[in-house]
């Protein structure tokens, strides 16, 4: 056991949780709030999710890992509205995302990732090898001290819109015995303030954009893109031994699933930022943002001192 704990501690960037602790087991559900689409479409859309993610590291040596991290998310959204046969509705989607590959100490300061990502992204009513996605993760990591540490790095993946890039700031930094500051930006953060051992309160934020194959015959090869970025206060208690349920409320900014045609594309988008994109108008009715809440219960390792 104390080999994997010092695992995880090697591992804590991908947890974005401070750095006594880091989750193994997450299960999430998410709902958002009825919001309007256009005046002309009088119902309002409902938005539901869920996650599912586990995180085995395997030791190979003292200071070679091979890590390990599975997770499932599914993402619906019902109107109670008939739309044209061309557009996707309802919309129900599901991502079987992969992590896996080395984590390497360099020394008591320095260590790096290289992670390859595969990634299976589909709404599963017909789904084919199109739903594939690759991508990878590299990080270099340096410890400024036993309170501060710092990776650098960036994320790929081949998006159904075109290629993605993502540079990536991972920081672990326990500013003082009760404030933290934990995450991988521009991805996720949390900024946590450690009540006591058993709550801890917080803001977090989580954005990411996915693509998702189509599958049903009336739009086969459109693809659905989905973009959030979730504004949250949450809260974190212990509920015995090392489980944990979090709850979350907060706001999604930028909110869309946009269906687009198979030949629409990007030539390339780095973060949020797009060059070469002719996609035009998504094919579907999009709705604003608005109101979400999760609940997550969580199975939490301490970490070695």
């Amino acid at each position: 056991m104390k080999k994997v704990l010092i695992s995880c501690f090697i591992l804590v960037s991908l947890s974005g949780l401070s750095q006594e602790r880091i989750d193994i087991f997450t299960l999430s559900g998410r709902y958002g709030l009825p919001s309007s689409y256009n005046p002309e479409l009088p119902n309002e859309a409902n938005e539901r999710a869920s996650l599912l993610n586990l995180k085995v590291p395997v030791i190979l040596s003292d200071k070679t890992i091979w890590f390990n991290n599975f997770t499932y998310t599914f993402s619906m959204v019902e109107n109670g509205m008939t739309f044209p046969d061309s557009m996707a509705n309802p919309i129900r989607l599901h991502a079987f995302i992969y992590q896996t590959g080395l984590v390497q100490k360099l020394g008591e300061k320095d260590a790096f990732q290289i992670l390859f990502v595969p990634r299976f992204m589909s709404d599963l009513v017909d789904p084919t090898d199109g739903a594939w996605q690759l991508g990878a993760i590299v990080l270099y990591e340096h410890r400024f001290s036993k309170r501060f540490r710092l990776r650098l790095g960036a994320m790929y993946t081949e998006e159904k819109s075109g290629p993605l890039l993502v540079p990536l700031v991972d920081v672990n930094w326990q500013i003082s015995k009760r404030w933290s500051l934990t995450g991988l930006f521009p991805i996720y953060g949390k900024l946590n303030y450690h009540a006591s051992d058993a709550l801890t309160l917080g803001i977090s934020h989580f954005g990411l954009i996915t693509s998702y194959e189509l599958t049903d015959l009336d739009y086969a090869g459109d693809y659905m893109e989905r973009t959030s970025i979730d504004l949250t206060a949450f809260a974190r208690v212990k509920l015995f031994g090392n489980w944990f349920m979090e709850g979350r409320f907060g706001y999604a900014l930028d909110r869309n699933y946009e269906q687009y045609s198979e030949n629409d594309k990007i030539d390339l988008r780095v973060s949020v930022a797009k060059f070469g994109d002719a996609r035009g108008e998504p094919r579907n009715f999009v709705f604003e943002d608005g109101p979400i809440a999760s609940l997550r219960i969580v199975y939490s390792l301490p970490l070695p001192n």
